[in-house]
């Protein structure tokens, strides 16, 4: 007679399966944070070293992490293909990227597409521009919602509280906000005209132009912005450009099953 199976040995088996992956994916966001070695690894996932080394020896093995014996660890080629997979396969990225080269040929600066992950800004897509000053971002990239022209742009549809939360939450992870009430008095202009500016909160030299775009629902799903450095972007064209950048927006949405009403 085969062995038969134990439903209890099963049931106690998930959580620590559960327990091992979410492990791992620690291990791989430490990495990805800048912990190179075993005692920064588990300094910041809380792992003992034994566990960390066990663990991030299976993900060297699956090619999630690589390592090298003077550098130490650093993030694994299957996660560039991973990444890349998902980076094409976006829906929003597709229907966007026509929209964009134009907006870059029309406008000469450089264009971006975001979306938020977890309170975070993460740059989708971007152009870069042909001003012999070159804006520094990189698809990938992750920046604070408050100083961003897309971050104020991916929430122009919440309400005050939320834009309350968002601002207590930077200003205490020690970005440089502006004060609450001169923050809600900007977020309340730019949720009424449908598009919001970078007016140099992060990096004093660059400015921006961005608005929302929706999905079939009418949500805010991704944002686009026109960005340079001051010299090209003097407030006479920042205000020309909000129409041009809103009507791109509005073009990607419809793509996207969205019907302005």
């Amino acid at each position: 007679m085969p062995p038969r199976l134990d439903p209890s040995n099963d049931t106690a088996r998930r959580p620590n399966a559960s327990q091992t992956l979410t492990r791992g994916l620690e291990i791989v966001e430490s990495v990805a944070a800048g912990a190179v070695s075993l005692p920064e690894i588990a300094k910041y996932t809380g792992l003992s070293q034994s566990t960390a080394h066990r663990l991030a020896s299976a993900l060297v093995e699956a090619r999630y992490l690589q390592h090298e014996p003077r550098r130490g660890y650093g993030l694994g080629s299957k996660l560039i293909e991973l990444g890349f997979q998902a980076y094409r396969g976006s829906s929003i990225l597709v229907a966007a990227r026509p929209y964009l080269e134009q907006l870059a040929t029309q406008t000469l600066n450089t264009v971006h597409l975001a979306t938020l992950v977890n309170d975070e800004v993460i740059y989708l897509d971007k152009l870069p521009g042909q001003r012999p000053i070159e804006v520094s971002s990189y698809i990938g990239g992750r920046n604070p919602i408050t100083t961003t022209g897309v971050g104020k742009a991916l929430i122009l549809d919440c309400d005050e509280d939320e834009w309350r939360r968002i601002h207590a939450r930077e200003a205490q992870a020690g970005h440089n906000v502006p004060a609450e009430a001169a923050w809600l008095d900007l977020m309340r202009s730019s949720a009424a005209r449908g598009c919001a500016f970078d007016l140099g909160e992060a990096e004093p030299a660059i400015r921006c132009v961005a608005a929302p775009v929706r999905d079939a629902t009418g949500r805010i799903v991704a944002a686009i912005s026109v960005t340079s450095v001051v010299q090209y972007m003097e407030p006479e064209r920042m205000e020309a450009l909000v129409p041009v950048v809103k009507a791109q927006a509005e073009a990607i949405s419809v793509q996207l099953g969205w019907r302005s009403r």
